[in-house]
This record gives C-alpha cells, structure tokens and sequence, in this order.
C-alpha cells in the first residue's frame, strides 16, 4: 500500500527576513533573544519540484551533500515547515525524529521527560506506561532514572531521547542524523531498532551520512542534490551516483609545516593520502581497486630506528587493518634527517564496503615510544557494484564483514540424486520392528 506520496514538491526561503510563523518545539521551550534580521533579499529554493512515492514496509534512504534539502524535505512531511507549492499525500500515523531531545527540560527527571517527551511526540499515557521499562533499558540510564537530565552527560541525554523516539509506533517514520547519538555499540542498537521499524510493515525515510549505515537499513534510495531530486532507485544505484559527485571525504589530508603538525621532535606527519598506483587522489574506491594509503613524515632525530604504522577502521570503530613497512629495507632501522613517503598497498577485493578512516602512526622501540599518532587522520569511502568483480557477486543483501576478500571457490556437482551411497548415508530405518 502507498504511504506517502510526494508530486511537484517545492520550498522556497526568502533571504532577508525574520522567521516568525514556523518554530521548532525546543525553541519554544528556550527562552532566546530574538534573531535580528539579516540585510539583503532574494530567495532560493530548498526543494525544487521533488516527487516520490513510498509504500508501506519500505525502508527509504535519502542521501545527498549538506545543504542539498533532505532535512527540508522531512520537515515538510513531518508538518513543521508548509511547502510554498506540492500536493503531499500521508497515509497513516506519522513519527519523526528529527532534532533528537527537543521537548526535555533540564530540571525534571528522566523519568518525568519520558512522559513529557512521549506525550509530545503523540503518545496516550497508557501506552508511556506500557513501555516505561523497555524505553528505560534501551537507553541503559537505569540507574540515574529519577535524577535530573541536566546531571546527565550529553551521552546519557542523547541515548534517553531517542530511546522515547524510537518507541513510538507510527505507519511512517522520518529519521534524520540519529546514528550521530550516543556511542558504537548504542548505534548499532539504533541501527537494529530502525530494522526491526521496517520488518514490522512501515515505512522509514531515513537521512544519513553515513553511506554503509544507507546500504544496510535500506533497499532504495533517494539522491537530492541542490534541492533537486537527481536519482531514485536502488540504494547501491544511488550511492554510487552520490559517491560520484563528491559526497564522500576527499581523500587526501596535509598538515603544516612547523611545530603544529603532529609529532615531536623526532617525527612529524606531513600528509596522509588514499591513492592510485598513477597518483591520483581518491576520495572514493571500487572495491574490485587497489589502492594505496600514503604518508609523508619528517624526520629530525637520525639515532633511532623508526616504524611507520598505517590502520583503517570502519565507522563501528572495527580495525579492519593494520600494517608496518615489514619487508622493506628501512624496517627498523635509523635514517637520514628529511621527508620520507611511505605507501600500503591494499589489494583488490580486501576491505568492505562503507565509510572507512586512516591512522597514521611512527613509534620507536626499546623503549617503545610514540613520535605520534593521528587517528581519524582521513576519511574515504569503499562501495561495491553487482556483478563478478567483487565478492558481492549478485548478492543484494547487507554483509556486515570487517573484510571482504573475493575467495577462490571449487564447485562440485554429481547430478541428480537417485539413491542412497552407502558411503555417504545410512541405511533407511525400518518402519516395522523385528
């Protein structure tokens, strides 16, 4: 069944003018000083003639730069903003979470804000109190649950308001930026709860970054760019096209000359790259590619042996890879004052797909010292595409390996099986006792 159905949606913004018919709840709840009005004037267009549908039980990823209008676009169907020209058809309850926390006070209990925020957020008090327990244990707050929030960490704060959230049962779910709450492991609870949304026959819009986490939860895909609805279709279809015009980190990091640069007075990280074996920067990598993880350091102490290490994790934080320069006839050994560039060659078919970080590190041994160590020195991003080139073959299901190597299989086939090898099977028990 169609849920939501979207035809020649537009918004457009006028430049120069005070906000005052459309508030966010919390700006509601915070005492502000008003916002002075900008000089100037025009407009754009945050949404330019967008239409979409969506069935019930679809899990929909929209992906797209910063500015592009996703955020607009759910604002919109959540009711908060009026499109300036569209028809929009919603079928259903619909839930939204899209500025996770909006509705808490800082004085009141987390038991309190459970009930505030539920309630705001459209649930009945009977269904707050059948889902207390389960609201409380999602968020692990236990514990601190009748202190004030304002006692809280900003951690303990985050996971609590989308515990609420992600609690409430509509026919439609808007989720916007919610896997940048809390830690590793609450995000993968946040990834399994938005899953489960899906398997249960309603309909998520979901906005993210994060590309692996768009893979994962979602079978199609939405890419907005400039306002404009650029693609729909399948979600590896639409990730690779939004991988393509520049979504992803760009691949190459370089830091200053001079003492700001990461290091000591033995060695300092000059630049970190991810590249082809023709020298081109990537931002982004076929996973059917090699590719190269560079460094540049300085060295300034020439009496110590030096091991440059580079490591990629993934964005659950999974070290994926670690290497040294092993093999090579600087392994260990001391060196001449001045810049040294040192390259990984990853293979093809080795990483998995998803959104993957670099740290760079140069340590001496005996005693053990760390001359430094950048982590999160880069990001790129790794994609996958159908077909023989990669280990996902045809296969359109998420795969969640830290690894993905293109294994060599043997097949064996023997054709129909007509009776039983005494060799390979038993002998048939008999229905009748002897």
């Amino acid at each position: 069944m169609k849920t939501i159905s979207v035809r020649g949606l537009t918004k457009e913004f006028k430049l120069g003018q005070q906000r005052r018919q459309y508030r966010m709840m919390h700006e509601w709840l915070t005492v502000r000083r008003p916002k002075q009005a900008a000089h100037g004037a025009g407009s754009f267009l945050a949404l330019d003639d967008v239409s979409f549908d969506a069935e019930s039980g679809e899990v929909i990823g929209l992906i797209g730069r910063n500015g592009a209008g996703k955020s607009t676009l759910l604002k919109i169907l959540a009711r908060i903003l009026r499109p300036t020209r569209g028809h929009i058809e919603l079928r259903g309850r619909v839930g939204s979470l899209l500025e996770v926390g909006s509705g808490f006070h800082g004085e009141l209990t987390g038991r309190e804000n459970i009930f505030l925020n539920a309630a705001i957020l459209g649930m009945h008090h009977g269904e707050i109190v059948r889902k207390l327990d389960e609201i409380v244990d999602f968020a692990g707050v236990g514990q601190h649950l009748d202190q004030p929030v304002k006692t809280y960490s900003s951690g303990m704060y985050m996971r609590l308001a989308f515990s609420v959230a992600a609690h409430i049962e509509p026919e439609i779910l808007l989720v916007d930026e919610v896997l940048a709450v809390g830690d590793a492991e609450f995000q993968k609870k946040c990834m399994q709860r938005i899953e489960q949304v899906g398997k249960h026959g309603q309909t998520v819009l979901f906005v993210s970054h994060n590309i692996q986490a768009v893979l994962r939860l979602c079978s199609r895909a939405l890419l907005i760019d400039q306002g404009r609805l650029m693609q729909a279709g399948p979600v590896h279809e639409v990730a690779a096209a939004y991988l393509s015009i520049g979504g992803a980190n760009q691949g190459e990091r370089i830091y200053p000359e001079g003492p700001y640069a990461p290091g000591d007075s033995v060695a300092r990280l000059r630049s970190v790259r991810v590249r082809s074996r023709s020298g081109e920067t990537l931002a982004t990598v076929d996973l059917g590619q090699e590719l190269g993880i560079e460094m540049e350091f300085e060295v300034q102490d020439t009496t110590l042996p030096l091991f440059p290490v580079l490591s990629v994790q993934n964005e659950w934080g999974t070290e994926a890879l670690w290497a040294t320069d092993a093999g090579t006839e600087w392994h260990g050994r001391t060196r001449p004052a001045g810049r040294y560039r040192v390259i990984a060659w990853i293979p093809p078919n080795f990483l998995a797909s998803g959104a993957m970080t670099v740290t760079a590190a140069v340590y001496s041994l005996t005693p053990r010292v760390e001359h430094f160590r950048e982590v999160d020195a880069l990001g790129f991003q790794t994609i996958d595409t159908l077909g023989d080139g990669t280990a996902r073959g045809d296969f359109t299901g998420y795969i969640g390996a830290a690894t993905r190597p293109k294994l060599e299989w043997t097949v064996d086939y023997e054709g129909r099986v007509t009776s039983a090898s005494p060799s390979r099977m038993s002998a048939p028990r008999s229905d009748h006792a002897v």
